[in-house]
C-alpha cells in the first residue's frame, strides 16, 4: 500500500519520480506500506495548488470558516476510534493514549472555531482631529506546517485549524514514519466543506523540507521536532525572510519537595515519564527529589514501574508501546547501558522487561530508572525520548531551581509541594515555559498557548491558541481622513493633533 500527497483535494503521485520510504509497525518491525517521498515537480504543484486556491480562501467570510470547524470536530468526534487505529498501529501508542491526543487536537479545533471573535480588528475614532484608525488582521499567504512523529495528529491540529482559520492555505508536511492520520486528517477537512487546495498534504523527506524552507512562494513556517533541527530550520527559514516559530527538544524536570504527597508524586513520575514510551517533549525525564524523601521516593517510583505492562496498542491490558523504529531504540538502549560507566545507578533497567509474550521484532523496551544523575551524564545532558526516568539528588530548594534554570532546554517544569509560598517562589523563579503545581505534564489547554523558552523553541511566538493567530496573520493599519474642501493646506510640519 502506499501513502501519497494529498493535493488540490485528490490522492496524488509524484509527478516525475518514484520514491517512497516504508512505514513500519513498531509493535512487529512489520513493513506495513510505504509514503512517496515528494520530487520537486510535485512540491510546485503543492504550492501551486495552495496559490490557486488563497484568493477565494482569504475572501471567504467568516462564518463560513467557523462552520467548517464546527463540522470538522463533528466530523473527528464521530469517527475518532478510527483515527486513533491509524496512529497506534504506526505509531505504537496506546489506543487510549492516542484518543487522548486527538482529544487535545480536538481543542484547538473548537478554540479556532471562535474565529470571528480571534479575527477581530482595532478601531480608534478620532485619534486626532478629523481621523480615524483601524488595524486589521490579514493572512500571511501560502504557509508551511512540518510535524513529528510523536503526535501525528495533535500538533497537525494545532497548526494547521488556525492557519486554515486565518485565511491562509497550507502545505502539511508530516513525519514520514506515521503519515497516513494527515491524510485522514486532509480528507475530514474535505467532508466538513474546506475548499480543495487549502489544505495539501505534501511527503518528504529532508529535502523536502529544505525547499520549503527555501522557496519565496511560502510564507511562515511552523516546526515541531529536536532542537538541532529546529534551530537550523529558524537560521534557514528567518534567512530568507519568512516568518517561522520552530519548537525544539526538552529535558523536563519534576521537582518534589521534602513535604510533598510523596505517592501522588511519584503517581505523576510514573504517568508523565513512560506515557506513550516517554515519546513526549512534555515528559518528566528528570526527578529531582530534594532533601532526605529521596530514597523513599525512589523505591515507591520503582514499585509503580515493576506494574507497568508492556505490549501492543490494541489489547487492554498493555500500559506502554514500543518505540517509533528501531533506531530509537538502539539509542535508549545504549543511554541505559552506559548510564553506570558515568557514574549513575541503574535501578530498573528497561532491557530486562519481560518480553516473551511480544514480537520478538518489534521495537520494545521496558521502562528504565536511573539513579543519582547529575549535569555532565550523557543520560542527563541528553534528550532521550524514550521511557527512561532519571532521578537527581539535591540538599535543597535553592540547588533544585539552580540545577533547572541551569539546564539549556526549558520546555515545562513542574513541582510537587503542599507550601503554597515555595509553589509561588517557583513559579516567579522557574526559566522554564510552561510550569506546573502538582500537574506534571503542563500542557496548556487550547484556550491559551504551547511554548518552551531557552532551547526549546526558535521564535518569539508560541503554537495554537491566541498567540498562534497572531503568528499566522499580520496586522494592517488604516489612518483616514475625510476633510471638507476648504480645509486642504501644504504643512511640511510632521503631523500632530
Amino acid at each position: 500500500m502506499i501513502v501519497n500527497h494529498i493535493i488540490n483535494g485528490v490522492e496524488s503521485p509524484n509527478f516525475e519520480t518514484h520514491s517512497t520510504s516504508p512505514i513500519y509497525n513498531p509493535a512487529t518491525g512489520e513493513h506495513i506500506r510505504d509514503v512517496v517521498l515528494a520530487d520537486t515537480a510535485t512540491r510546485e504543484h503543492a504550492i501551486a495548488s495552495a496559490e490557486a486556491a488563497l484568493p477565494a480562501w482569504r475572501a471567504t467570510g467568516m462564518a463560513k470558516r467557523s462552520h467548517i470547524m464546527f463540522k470538522l470536530r463533528e466530523i473527528i468526534t464521530s469517527r475518532s476510534e478510527e483515527l486513533a487505529r491509524i496512529i497506534s498501529e504506526e505509531h505504537g501508542k496506546t489506543l487510549a493514549d492516542a484518543h487522548g491526543e486527538i482529544t487535545r487536537g480536538l481543542e484547538n479545533v473548537e478554540f479556532c472555531a471562535g474565529l470571528t471573535h480571534h479575527m477581530k480588528g482595532e478601531y480608534l475614532q478620532q485619534a486626532a482631529h478629523g481621523i480615524d484608525v483601524h488595524q486589521s488582521r490579514q493572512p500571511l499567504g501560502v504557509v508551511a506546517c512540518i510535524t513529528p512523529f510523536n503526535f501525528p495528529a495533535m500538533v497537525p491540529l494545532w497548526m494547521i485549524t488556525t492557519a486554515i482559520a486565518a485565511g491562509n492555505t497550507v502545505i502539511l508536511k508530516p513525519s514520514e514514519k506515521d503519515p497516513s492520520a494527515a491524510n485522514w486528517i486532509a480528507a475530514a477537512f474535505r467532508d466538513a466543506g474546506l475548499p480543495d487546495g487549502v489544505l495539501n498534504v505534501l511527503h518528504g523527506d529532508q529535502h523536502t523540507v529544505e525547499y520549503l524552507l527555501e522557496t519565496p512562494r511560502v510564507k511562515a513556517i511552523s516546526f515541531v521536532g529536536s532542537t538541532p533541527v529546529a534551530k537550523a530550520i529558524y537560521s534557514s527559514a528567518s534567512a530568507a525572510g519568512k516568518r517561522v516559530q520552530a519548537l525544539g527538544g526538552a529535558k523536563n524536570h519534576m521537582v518534589v519537595m521534602p513535604d510533598a504527597d510523596l505517592d501522588a508524586a511519584a503517581d505523576a513520575a510514573i504517568s508523565a515519564g513512560f506515557g506513550s514510551a516517554g515519546e513526549r517533549c512534555m515528559a518528566i525525564s528528570v526527578v529531582v527529589a530534594v532533601g532526605n524523601i529521596a530514597d523513599e521516593l525512589v523505591e515507591k517510583i520503582v514499585q509503580r514501574a515493576h506494574q507497568i505492562t508492556l505490549g501492543v496498542y490494541d489489547d487492554p491490558k498493555t500500559d506502554m508501546g514500543p518505540v517509533i523504529t528501531r533506531q530509537s531504540l538502539e539509542r535508549i538502549t545504549t543511554f541505559v547501558a552506559e548510564a553506570e560507566k558515568h557514574g549513575a545507578t541503574v535501578v530498573v533497567d528497561g532491557r530486562d522487561w519481560d518480553r516473551t509474550h511480544l514480537n520478538p521484532n518489534g521495537y520494545f523496551i521496558g521502562p528504565s530508572i536511573i539513579d543519582h544523575v547529575s549535569a555532565g551524564m550523557p543520560c542527563y545532558d541528553e534528550e532521550i525520548f524514550g521511557p527512561v526516568l532519571c532521578i537527581a539528588r539535591v540538599d535543597n530548594y535553592a540547588q533544585a531551581l539552580e540545577m533547572i534554570n541551569s539546564n539549556p532546554y526549558a520546555n515545562g517544569t513542574a513541582i510537587f509541594t503542599r507550601d503554597g509560598r515555595t509553589a509561588r517562589e517557583f513559579e516567579v523563579g522557574i526559566e522554564v515555559g510552561m510550569v506546573g503545581i502538582n500537574v506534571p505534564i503542563p500542557v496548556p489547554i487550547g484556550a491559551f498557548s504551547f511554548g518552551g523558552w531557552k532551547n526549546s523553541l526558535y521564535g518569539d511566538t508560541h503554537m495554537y491558541g491566541p498567540e498562534s493567530f497572531h503568528f499566522y496573520t499580520r496586522r494592517k493599519v488604516v489612518t483616514t481622513r475625510w476633510p471638507l474642501p476648504d480645509e486642504s493646506q501644504i504643512n511640511l510640519g510632521f503631523p500632530t493633533n
